[in-house]
């Protein structure tokens, strides 16, 4: 698989992810916290939309040939000094970072104000990413 291909793989699991998680977008709070089920699919699902946008991000540098990141959340520094997305993208995606990383390593008990805000609110970050670097390859 060339390189391009591979973002291009990355951009078709953001928009699969996204698909699958605005299914979750009809339940309350209160549903998903308590519903075993749907809290684990809601959790998990938008860990995996995080990671894709991560390796996205990884993708494309390796495929422009900028510099390698150091950090996930460095990633979007890069693509905002190459000037692919905005200061403002690249904040939003940096914290999804720390979001992700509280889903996959349970640093804390997870705070479902904040699950419900990302999945509401912060998942389109991830498609504007992927509309971005789109433009580019």
């Amino acid at each position: 698989m060339s390189n391009v291909d591979v973002v291009k793989n990355k951009i078709l699991n953001i928009i699969k992810y996204l698909k699958i998680l605005k299914r979750y977008q009809k339940f309350s709070k209160k549903e998903i916290k308590e519903n075993i089920d749907t809290c684990g699919m809601v959790e998990r699902y938008l860990y995996l939309l995080c990671q894709a946008a991560i390796e996205l991000a990884e993708a494309f540098i390796s495929y422009k040939k900028y510099r390698q990141p150091t950090t996930m959340r460095e990633s979007f520094d890069i693509l905002f000094e190459e000037k692919i997305i905005s200061r403002i993208l690249c904040e939003k995606l940096r914290n999804l970072v720390g979001f992700r990383n509280i889903l996959a390593h349970e640093y804390a008990n997870i705070n479902y104000d904040i699950v419900f805000d990302v999945l509401h609110n912060q998942i389109e970050d991830t498609k504007s990413l992927a509309d971005k670097i789109k433009k580019h390859i």
